[in-house]
């Protein structure tokens, strides 16, 4: 019976985690270039149970599920057209490098603004880095229907070049909160462009992920029943054992 505690709590636990993701994964199904989770789940080593008496061997016993690893599903995003200069999408499997608060970190998430400084920032506020290492300065007070950014991520303002936005390939990724990952960059991918007035869509599709919800609440509320039972169980094996003792 404890067993069966052990086994149904550890597949509770389980839905949990699976039902954090998922939440998550919802509240950024509009967030440009974010990155949807999978948790993978398996079974605990099971038990090998032998007869104490003869040594002959019954089977074996699981001890329930646990969620192995989150696994960052990484497939291009849909690309949505908004018409503002200053967002860009990439297509392809490369990602822009940002200056943050800890260190150069990469994002697909293109939707980008020009600080007080004239710098490019994200919309939190890292600064955008160019091939150079350096942040792309477009110029204070910059009018951004005359900025420019070709398909390699050069950025004009008018016909002057200002810098070209890094793109990276990326082994190891990361997530570093929604849209940051972390990872050992690597040369630009060959296929991937930069396309100007767009961003990358969320690549969450927010049906699945509700039928998802809502088949991870079912199996949580039966595990939840089935430990339920076994308390109840257990009060009565307690009880009859009382009463055989005369307690």
């Amino acid at each position: 019976m404890e067993r069966g505690l052990y086994i149904a709590a550890s597949g509770m636990l389980a839905e949990q985690v699976r039902q954090d993701i998922l939440s998550n994964d919802l509240a950024n199904a509009s967030t440009p270039g974010y990155k949807p989770d999978n948790a993978e789940q398996a079974s605990f080593s099971d038990l090998l149970l032998w007869n104490s008496n003869t040594g002959a061997q019954v089977g074996s016993l699981s001890m329930g599920s646990r969620i192995t690893k989150v696994v960052t599903d990484l497939a291009q995003g849909p690309l949505q057209s908004t018409g503002n200069p200053l967002d860009v999408a990439l297509e392809g499997s490369g990602f822009f490098a940002v200056s943050t608060s800890a260190g150069v970190r990469y994002t697909r998430d293109g939707e980008f603004i020009a600080d007080g400084n004239g710098r490019l920032t994200t919309d939190t506020g890292d600064l955008v880095l160019g091939t150079s290492g350096k942040p792309i300065n477009v110029g204070l007070g910059t009018d951004p229907s005359k900025i420019s950014i070709d398909p390699r991520g050069t950025v004009k303002v008018g016909n002057r070049t200002v810098g070209t936005l890094a793109v990276m390939s990326l082994t190891g990724a990361a997530k570093q909160g929604d849209t940051l990952f972390s990872g050992t960059p690597g040369v630009r991918p060959a296929a991937t462009t930069v396309v100007q007035g767009s961003l990358e869509g969320s690549g969450v599709q927010p049906a699945e992920a509700m039928v998802e919800m809502v088949v991870s609440f079912r199996s949580y509320e039966t595990t939840q029943r089935a430990i339920q039972t076994i308390d109840t169980e257990l009060g009565k094996a307690a009880g009859s054992v009382g009463s055989a003792t005369g307690d």
